[in-house]
């Protein structure tokens, strides 16, 4: 069957020239970008080959595993244990409901270990099999580039395979990054966090991100005391100031013990824990010391700079907006170019990437209007622009709608944890540039919040739609009064 492919930016007709190759695509790296990427080229005909690492929960240089971060030590476990966290506190709330429950409620963390363990396994099966079904041949090794359309592959045994392939795709994601202080090799860091023989009763994380916030919710929703550090006066840089504010007072709330603008200095092992020294010069005692401080992407073993392919400062794989590098036949996507690092971004780049390359049409990513989600308990999500941005990039005024409230469920529950809500509109168009949550089910409802922004959605088109009634989300639809009006500062200049 003949097929059309993107040679040199072009859309042309494959030729009898190309039958040398021993594969029309080879990808490195089976994760989330990967396996999407090669099951699409696959199924546009194309002869496809993928490597991948040999799987373990816990990754390294040498061990990965069919499925990727997300699957195997990412999204996935960590939502399977935020599930068993959340049944903390709904164990109180269900006191009030009239569970008459025990005093004293026990919590098998092992148990819990065991089944996130084997669901990853089941999910790392099921890869495996969307790759074979869709006609891709697996390899499992470490794989690198040895010419614009050359890979290697050693395999477990030593054993060293080249391919020549007419494109070649990056795909290796990322990996977590510990920071260089006295004691480190002390610390864990998510991997190891998903996988601990025991729960700790005492934990410091240091970070800011989702991985802190969300690892603190874990630890304290099991029971654990948990101290948050991190370098601000406020958790999760980059979202919008309002809701971080609302983020860390429920942190609070719910008995982690934040320590804003304060970092380690040094971690020292003792007889009775980890002995963890701040910059300001307190001690604290842990039984783990969690390094949430970021991710790098993972390019190091690949020999791009021999190849010639352009890496960034980090390490990142540099692209253009088609996710070409700057060596024509080598693509890249997924965390290892460092744009938006989400398992859905890198779903629809290797969407693209095969529709581009494989399918005749030509399709660069779409970044706008991406929505987020932090799985801190309860969870934080937002679409679009925050308050700041939007004032920042808009040329007029920029009203903003909000609501605070008490959850039906925290009524009878007594539980003192408010929703916020948050519309951030255009004064002058009427069009509603962002939109974030913070309370329960918050994601659940921010996917469907996000469909109406890509689709451009005004301030009046929410307040026409009916709500359901009783829910947080009706909220949404019945914010009539704009809480402030806000633009850029005018200046004399």
């Amino acid at each position: 069957m003949a097929r059309k492919m993107l040679v040199d930016g072009e859309l042309s007709q494959t030729n009898q020239e190309e039958a040398h190759f021993d594969f029309d695509l080879f990808v490195i790296g089976a994760g989330s970008g990967g396996v999407r990427a090669a099951r699409f080229s696959a199924n546009y005909g194309a002869k496809v080959g993928i490597c991948e690492l040999p799987f373990h929960p816990i990754s390294s240089e040498v061990i990965g595993g069919v499925g990727g971060t997300c699957v195997i030590r990412g999204c996935v476990p960590k939502k399977i244990l935020v599930y068993g966290a959340v049944f903390g506190g709904e164990i109180e709330d269900a006191r009030s409901y009239g569970w008459e429950l025990n005093e004293k409620v026990d919590f098998n963390w092992k148990k819990l270990l065991h089944k996130k363990t084997d669901e990853i396994i089941r999910l790392n099966g099921i890869y495996k099999r969307l790759l074979s079904n869709a006609g891709v041949k697996l390899f499992e090794g470490e794989g690198k580039i040895v010419g614009p359309n050359e890979v290697e592959v050693t395999q477990l045994d030593g054993t060293k395979l080249s391919y020549s392939a007419k494109h070649i795709l990056i795909a290796t994601g990322s990996r977590a990054h510990r920071i260089p202080i006295p004691g480190q090799e002390l610390a864990i860091t998510s991997d190891e966090a998903l996988s601990l023989e025991e729960l700790p009763k005492r934990a410091v994380v240091l970070g800011a991100g989702y991985i802190a916030v969300e690892f603190a919710s874990i630890w304290r929703g099991m029971g654990a005391t948990v101290d948050l550090f991190f370098r601000k006066e406020l958790p999760l840089r980059g979202f919008d100031d309002e809701m971080r504010a609302v983020v860390a007072r429920n942190l609070e709330g719910r008995g982690i013990n934040l320590h804003p603008q304060t970092n380690l200095r040094e971690l020292i092992k003792t007889d009775n824990g980890i002995k963890v020294i701040t910059d300001h010069g307190d001690e604290f005692i842990a039984d783990v010391v969690l390094f949430a401080t970021g991710r790098l992407p993972n390019s190091k073993r690949l020999n791009l700079e021999a190849v010639g392919v352009e890496l960034d400062k980090t390490g990142a794989v540099k692209v253009d907006e088609y996710s070409r590098t700057n060596i024509p036949s080598i693509w890249a996507v997924g965390d290892v170019t460092n744009r938006i690092n989400l398992t859905p971004v890198a779903l629809m780049e290797g969407t693209f990437f095969a529709k581009t390359v494989f399918g005749g049409e030509s399709k660069k990513p779409d970044y706008s209007n991406v929505p987020y989600a932090v799985f801190s308990i309860p969870p934080l999500s937002v679409v679009g622009l925050s308050e700041e941005q939007a004032i920042e990039q808009a040329n007029g005024n920029i009203l903003v709608f909000t609501s605070t409230f008490n959850p039906m469920k925290n009524t009878i529950s007594g539980r003192q944890e408010k929703t916020v809500m948050k519309l951030v509109v255009d004064a002058e168009t009427d069009k509603v540039l962002g939109a974030s949550m913070c309370g329960p089910d918050a994601p659940e409802i921010m996917q469907g919040i996000a469909v109406a922004l890509k689709c451009g959605a005004t301030k009046a088109q929410f307040d026409s739609t009916v709500g359901i009634h009783p829910s947080s989300a009706e909220e949404f639809v019945t914010m009539r009064s704009v809480s402030r009006r806000v633009g850029k500062p005018k200046t004399n200049l």
